[in-house]
């Protein structure tokens, strides 16, 4: 099927099947980056996606900055009331920093997060995860000696709908998601999730910033449907040497038969220009404000 890509009021859409305006399609709207052809918009560093596919409208991280956050979903006529459910890929700043406004119009909405024991989405501890010691006065150890069975942990949003993600889970008909673990030194042992939907061609996959790895990542969730069309979201690899650049996007395309980019995010210029060379008319320029429209 031949690719068109058409340009509107600063939003690209990509169109892989007959689709009619009037009835929005199976989309996916950036609302938070740091780059972006549209005026309306306000750039900074962060990710934020909405999601809409099969009846469903998922929000994927909700970016830096509250403010920003609301100014980007308004500009882009984003309806927070209207989601299903939320994903936050990992608990850095730039991913999580929406949650206020969000939960300020949306504040029953399931939100599903990393499992995690502590952090901003710790379920708690059990008290067996430090030595006592009891020939101490009771003022001198936790709690007097009777600690609680788990230690919970705080949270900025002590309200909110979370759903701790442990293992592959179907949230929904063909729509998934999967936790992974970071093995990479700065980040060893964060935890994060990336959705991914079984569509007619193949998986479409949201990351937030592949901090496990994108090869990873993909070999998680190529056991779900070994083609992944689309792959959405952030690469991390801002800091990647050249021949790692070169490697990887020639790996997605070659080894891994990737069908289409929209990356963004914390991917790096370098791999923003390495892919577009690579996959040439399958980039898909995905900047805060565009839209892509998939099967």
């Amino acid at each position: 099927m031949k690719l068109r890509i058409f340009f509107s009021l600063g939003m690209t859409f990509l169109l892989l099947r007959p689709v009619c305006l009037a009835q929005p399609a199976n989309r996916v709207t950036i609302l938070y980056d740091a780059f972006s052809k549209s005026p309306t918009v306000t750039k900074d560093w962060g990710y934020s996606a909405l999601v809409e596919y099969g009846g469903k409208r998922i929000l994927f991280d909700t970016g830096n900055n509250a403010q920003i956050f609301e100014h980007n979903v308004k500009a882009l006529g984003a309806n927070l009331r209207q989601v299903d459910f939320v994903v936050i890929s990992h608990r850095h700043a730039d991913h999580v920093s929406g949650l206020s406004y969000l939960l300020s119009v949306n504040p029953t909405v399931k939100i599903y997060t990393p499992d995690e024991l502590f952090g901003l989405f710790g379920r708690g501890v059990p008290n067996t995860f430090y030595r006592k010691d009891q020939s101490l006065a009771a003022p001198m150890r936790y709690f007097d000696g009777n600690p609680p069975q788990t230690l919970s942990t705080g949270s900025p949003w002590p309200e909110a709908n979370f759903v701790a993600v442990s293992s592959t889970m179907e949230v929904a008909p063909g729509i998934f998601l999967i936790p992974t673990i970071s093995q990479t030194p700065g980040t060893l042992e964060l935890r994060e999730v990336s959705l991914a939907i079984r569509g007619p061609d193949g998986l479409i996959v949201v990351d937030g910033c592949s901090h496990a790895g994108i090869e990873r990542i993909l070999e998680a969730v190529t056991k779900i449907d070994t083609h992944v069309h689309i792959l959405f979201g952030g690469l991390h690899l801002v800091q990647a040497p050249d021949p790692d650049v070169a490697r990887l996007s020639a790996a997605l395309r070659d080894q891994w038969k990737v069908d289409f980019v929209a990356i963004g995010h914390c991917t790096g210029e370098p791999m923003f220009a390495a892919l577009k060379e690579t996959f040439g008319e399958k980039y898909i320029y995905a900047g805060v404000g565009t839209t892509v429209s998939i099967p």
